[in-house]
């Protein structure tokens, strides 16, 4: 059975969801360095450009793309980035600084080892899609024509794409203790206070994913289009099992209304199979009653949920 983030002994569930997330929790930070396919005019190109509707280049805004994103090789590239940025969003909770997630500790080793593999897959398609940069670039100079200019063109894309991750601490230093003990103070607040709205911005983000995710699946099960039931994908169903199990893995408890509504979700499609849906007409008419119901106590709890504060570091 996968664990959860309550499943550590000194996550007691005493303590405030807080408090547990901070103790079975380590921060991970993802960056990103990517090549920019798009360049600003010059003044003299958006002077030129502005003749053409009798404007002036000062107020025009204006830019060119340097390569066809839309080659199969590029695209293989963006993919890569896409399954990166997916994966890392679903093992983690987000947290209240910029580039910041949150993962359960006993997740790190796994996820430090299935980072390395997509970058081993971006160096592998960026090699690829290198091979077409001649090709590329050619295509760039015939669709640009005198807006195209060599010297955008690095000599190789090799090294210009790249992903890098590390396990920033989010506690206060521990010299600042003797250091300064007020400013310590201070920073354990602000700590507290950081867990506190990742508490919230989980919460957050799990109401709007799971309320999006039933109203899509209530919406194609109870809807009719031409007097005949409306065609849903398999997707619909299996994105919202995949929820089921992310949510477990990752809730902190918070929100028990929140727990049960998944609970009852969970139970309503529990065993169910899309082509069962889609071959009893009586199942799929139960099945979207019984999740519209889910439906409208999200839709409170969307409407009941609390302003996010923004908070800044004590000066």
């Amino acid at each position: 059975m996968t664990a959860t983030l309550l499943d550590r002994p000194d996550c007691h569930p005493g303590a405030s969801a807080a408090e547990r997330l901070r103790l079975a929790t380590a921060a991970v930070r993802v960056s990103l360095s990517w090549l920019g396919v798009r360049k600003t005019l010059t003044p003299e190109q958006k002077e030129v450009a502005a003749g053409a509707f009798g404007a002036q280049g000062g107020y025009l805004s204006a830019g060119k793309r340097l390569l066809d994103t839309r080659h199969p090789a590029f695209r293989a590239v963006t993919a890569v980035k896409n399954r990166l940025v997916g994966y890392w969003k679903s093992v983690s909770l987000p947290y209240p600084e910029p580039g910041i997630r949150l993962i359960a500790q006993d997740r790190v080793e796994a996820f430090d080892g299935r980072m390395q593999q997509f970058r081993d897959q971006l160096a592998e398609a960026v090699e690829r899609l290198d091979g077409h940069y001649a090709e590329l670039k050619t295509a760039a100079r015939q669709r640009l024509g005198t807006l195209y200019n060599s010297a955008d063109y690095p000599p190789s894309l090799i090294g210009l794409f790249a992903v890098e991750w590390d396990f920033p601490s989010v506690e206060p230093p521990d010299y600042l203790r003797e250091l300064n003990p007020e400013l310590y103070r201070l920073e354990c607040q602000r700590v507290r206070a950081r867990f506190d709205q990742a508490v919230q911005l989980a919460e957050e983000a799990f109401v709007s994913e799971f309320a999006k995710l039933v109203s899509h699946l209530t919406e194609r099960l109870s809807g009719s289009a031409d007097g005949r039931p409306k065609v849903f994908r398999n997707s619909a169903v299996e994105n919202l099992v995949e929820f089921f199990d992310r949510f477990r893995r990752l809730n902190v408890r918070s929100n028990p209304q929140l727990d049960r509504l998944v609970a009852e979700a969970q139970q309503i499609v529990r065993g169910i199979e899309p082509q069962a849906l889609r071959g009893d007409q009586v199942l799929r008419q139960h099945v979207a009653a019984e999740l519209a119901k889910v439906q409208s106590a999200l839709d409170d709890l969307l409407v009941d949920r609390p302003r996010r504060r923004i908070l800044r570091r004590p000066r």
